[in-house]
């Protein structure tokens, strides 16, 4: 039986000089995998991987069994879909800054060896079908792990939108826009917005505002079985985008609708240590929490 092949995906921001990968990598080789070294992401300078022979993503993930990130949760959103999509597991390890989506942190390499007989949990984690209607026809789709956001453009001004859930209307916004956020996505952006925490492995689309002018309406929080459809009003020609996770922003216009529903596909999370989710969240978030990580 071939060994497994694991990809290692280093952020060069984050990992500099390689040291955490080339550690990764002799432990990899000692326990018995194969490893390949492919960048995250499409431009980089030279010399970003050290000397390591740098492979092409997509080719390599036909034949991968599971993806190894270092750097930030930033690095694991910007692969989620490349993963999902050809239903490849990701271990994270954080070197960036809280780090909730990665499993490990850089000093916890030694949990590497957990693989070793390929006995491990797997986390699915719900993702979102994004899409775009605009004279009755899609311009725009994507797939996203953390969350669909609606705002104002790079000049701040107020815009208008109206939310239905499945051809009924839920809310009406005023401000500087909404998130849509997943489980995964409520401790990103929707947290800093006001809105709730939930616990990764749910089943849920959270609705928050963004500085909304309306301040009986905080949140929704609803089952992912509902369709929403985000329309524009009264916003003239004020400039209003669409980010998807960590993609670029897609210039709305005023008659565009914009479609959010619970994707068939998921992010499937590698879990190798013990610690559960409300264990990491006091660790990392709450007042004297953070300052105990070495």
């Amino acid at each position: 039986m071939n060994p497994k092949k694991i990809i290692l995906c280093p952020n060069p921001s984050r990992d500099r000089g390689m040291a955490a990968t080339k550690a990764a990598q002799k432990l990899l080789h000692e326990i018995g995998l194969r490893t390949v070294v492919c960048s995250p992401f499409r431009d980089q300078w030279d010399g970003a991987f050290a000397d390591f022979d740098v492979k092409p993503l997509q080719a390599e993930l036909r034949s991968a069994d599971l993806l190894l990130t270092f750097g930030g949760d930033g690095t694991i959103l910007h692969l989620a879909k490349l993963a999902a999509l050809n239903k490849i597991p990701v271990l994270g390890v954080n070197m960036g800054g809280l780090g909730f989506i990665a499993e490990l942190e850089a000093g916890e390499l030694e949990l590497l060896r957990k693989l070793e007989n390929w006995d491990f949990e797997l986390e699915q984690r719900m993702m979102l079908d994004v899409s775009v209607i605009r004279e009755g026809r899609q311009v725009y789709t994507n797939l996203g792990l953390n969350e669909a956001v609606i705002r104002e453009g790079p000049i701040s001004h107020v815009i208008h939108l109206k939310i239905d859930s499945d051809g009924r209307h839920l809310a009406d916004i005023a401000g500087d826009g909404v998130i849509i956020a997943t489980p995964t996505g409520s401790t990103a952006y929707s947290l800093s917005a006001g809105g709730p925490v939930v616990e990764p492995v749910a089943q849920t689309m959270v609705v928050c505002p963004i500085c909304i002018h309306n301040m009986r309406f905080s949140s929704y929080v609803l089952s992912p079985e509902h369709t929403l459809t985000i329309g524009l009003e009264r916003n003239g020609r004020k400039p209003v985008y669409l980010f998807v996770d960590e993609s670029r922003g897609f210039a709305l216009r005023s008659d565009d609708q914009v479609l959010v529903r619970r994707s068939k596909y998921t992010t499937k999370l590698v879990r190798l240590s013990e610690k559960s989710f409300c264990e990491i969240f006091a660790q990392k978030m709450l007042p004297g929490g953070f300052h105990d990580e070495k």
